[in-house]
């Protein structure tokens, strides 16, 4: 006979008081209209670039098709749901079995790593298991099923993959109130106070999302960019219309005579590499010895609309070069890229190769794109007919609300990014645990129009750099003349920056380049500290075509990669000199982190 789980308790799942939960019902269905008209009338509800409702009717249409390619061969088609139906049989038949007290092993088992079946119930109880393994059977039907299919083009292909992900992530068993065994549980012990509760958090955050409904992932209130984020201390010490300048303050008496200067994204802020002291990145390299120079990019409004990707490499990456120069007195130096910071870095050292100039000593590309050929998903996001509709949209305003793009990213992993925390804040009613990392995620930016489309239509669509045809400023641009060393870091599960699309970048580099590859995500696989042996990296000094090829060469270590571009970069950094302070020679406009970066989107 089968024992029950310790923590399985059948008396959870009974009504404790009906009236009061009666009225709650009542409360959930009054409030749920009020919501359900609001929703309607914000553009998640409306056909627009990355809303729901679009999104919706792209992942119809691209199922439906596939659904009629299958059709195209009935013979195998049959076949198939013979096997989906044998399987829902075997899934029955253990219920049953399991519901009589046998022990059976389970037809499907969660992936390791796989948080939405934790609860003991979904083995435990038969109700829940049989939910959990049906749904298992299911996804992994549907998905071996698309892997089969013959005659798709790529993109048709991964455009079916990402879309039959959304579904299959939203029709999760732990989704749904009936069929979540913790959510039941919190609903009858409760009498459906959390959902009441839950319809109250959805409420809040529509009313202070952008474009698109933004759902919490942390506790923003614990949170404050310059109290407890972005705390390395420092100067402002010079700012245009789109930047301020951030010298930050040494710890030790000497430092390389060569500064850093980092270009971070300006989709989201810089403070990703200056969150809590513990998890500074900035904070770590100023402890190095290094003078470290941050650009915080301005979160842009209708009135820079006109500013463009060439204005964020003249006004943005040159002209901070020059006032670190000028604060100095050093005339080449090292500079640092993460994100689309690095593409715009990249583009700029292939511009100043064109006119034979070389300010910079070394550059280091962290998650960073040039060549845009496996970009991953984003490229769905990114034909000529979603780019006509999201260049109109921009028109209206001059700029993109930062939460359609983050609206994009979190559809990158749904089970990570967006299910989970529609469960625990709209259906078990809690509030989002504190999150740094997440914190910074929810703190979205604009994007000005002339640079966002400039950055989608050439480097996503055109991938123009990569292929040479790229012209700025009145220059051909050639990747192939960028000669200086560069460090180059891929994260392995990215799903923004593509380990193989950076690596694939890394090979039109002219000069030597040591290609690092971390664990973890783009985020995650960055902000890395050392004191905590999290996750691993790998190193290699063989030459490969591919990436599969130099992971196969490749060594790994243990624990943070930062320590080893240190190693890297400190011969390229030149002699020891005395300490710097912030503004010696420019001034000081505020103190570190500036106001920049606190202007919310």
């Amino acid at each position: 006979m089968q024992k029950p789980h310790p923590d399985a308790d059948e008396s959870a799942f009974k009504v404790v008081n009906a009236e009061e939960l009666a009225l709650n019902l009542l409360r959930l269905f009054e409030q749920g209209g009020r919501v359900m008209t609001g929703f309607i009338e914000r553009a998640d509800a409306k056909m627009g670039p990355y809303s729901a409702a679009a999104e919706f009717s792209e992942a119809t249409n691209t199922l439906s098709d596939l659904a009629r390619t299958w059709f195209t061969d009935p013979a195998r088609f049959a076949e198939a749901q013979g096997e989906l139906v044998r399987s829902y049989a075997e899934v029955w038949n253990n219920t049953v079995q399991k519901m009589l007290g046998q022990e059976v092993d389970p037809v499907a088992e969660p992936d390791p790593g796989d948080n939405r079946f934790k609860d003991p119930e979904w083995s435990q109880n038969p109700y829940f298991d049989f939910w959990k393994q049906a749904y298992l059977v299911t996804a992994r039907w549907a998905d071996q099923m698309l892997q089969r299919t013959d005659g798709l083009d790529d993109r048709t292909r991964q455009k079916a993959e990402f879309y039959l992900r959304q579904v299959s992530s939203a029709l999760s068993p732990s989704n749904f109130p009936m069929t979540n065994p913790e959510v039941l549980r919190e609903t009858l012990a409760s009498n459906a106070e959390n959902l009441v509760q839950g319809m109250e958090f959805l409420a809040e955050d529509m009313n202070r999302s952008g474009d698109l409904l933004r759902i919490s992932q942390t506790d923003a209130s614990a949170f404050e960019v310059g109290r407890n984020l972005a705390t390395t201390p420092g100067k402002v010490i010079y700012q245009n219309d789109l930047l301020q300048l951030i010298q930050y303050a040494p710890t030790t008496e000497k430092v390389y005579e060569r500064p850093l200067l980092i270009v971070p994204p300006w989709i989201n802020k810089f403070y990703i590499l200056d969150l809590t002291p513990a998890k500074s990145m900035i904070r770590y390299l100023v402890a190095e010895g290094f003078t470290v120079f941050m650009i915080s990019w301005v979160n842009p409004d209708e009135q820079l609309s006109g500013k463009s990707f060439e204005d964020y490499m003249q006004e943005g990456i040159l002209t901070a070069a020059d006032a670190v120069r000028r604060e100095t007195g050093v005339e080449q130096f090292n500079v640092a890229g993460y994100c689309v910071g690095g593409t715009l870095l990249a583009t700029t050292l292939a511009y100043l190769a064109a006119r034979g100039e070389e300010p910079f000593s070394s550059v280091s590309f962290l998650t960073t794109q040039i060549d845009f050929t496996y970009a991953g998903d984003l490229l769905l996001f990114t034909d000529d007919e979603q780019l006509e509709e999201l260049n109109k949209l921009m028109s209206e305003r001059g700029y993109l609300d930062g939460s359609r793009m983050a609206s994009v990213f979190n559809m990158l992993r749904p089970r990570d990014l967006i299910w989970p925390y529609i469960v625990n804040n709209y259906l078990l009613g809690k509030k989002p645990f504190p999150f740094d990392l997440l914190y910074w995620n929810q703190d979205s930016t604009r994007m000005a129009q002339a640079n966002h489309n400039f950055y989608l239509s050439e480097f996503y669509n055109a991938n123009r750099l990569a292929k040479r045809e790229m012209t700025l400023a009145g220059t051909r641009l050639d990747v192939g003349k960028i000669t200086i060393p560069a460090f180059e870091l891929a994260a392995r599960e990215d799903h923004i920056a593509p380990a193989k699309s950076v690596f694939e970048g890394s090979k039109l580099l002219a000069g030597p380049v040591e290609f690092v590859l971390s664990g973890s995500g783009h985020i995650a696989g960055v902000v890395n500290p050392p004191d905590k042996i999290k996750y691993q990296y790998w190193t290699s000094s063989e030459k490969a075509d591919t990436l599969d090829e130099w992971v196969g060469k490749a060594q790994e270590h243990p624990g943070s990669w930062w320590p080893h571009w240190v190693e890297w970069l400190s011969p390229r950094s030149g002699e020891m000199v005395d300490a710097r302070e912030p503004g010696a020679k420019l001034g000081s406009v505020e103190d570190a982190p500036g106001s920049y970066v606190k202007t919310k989107h």
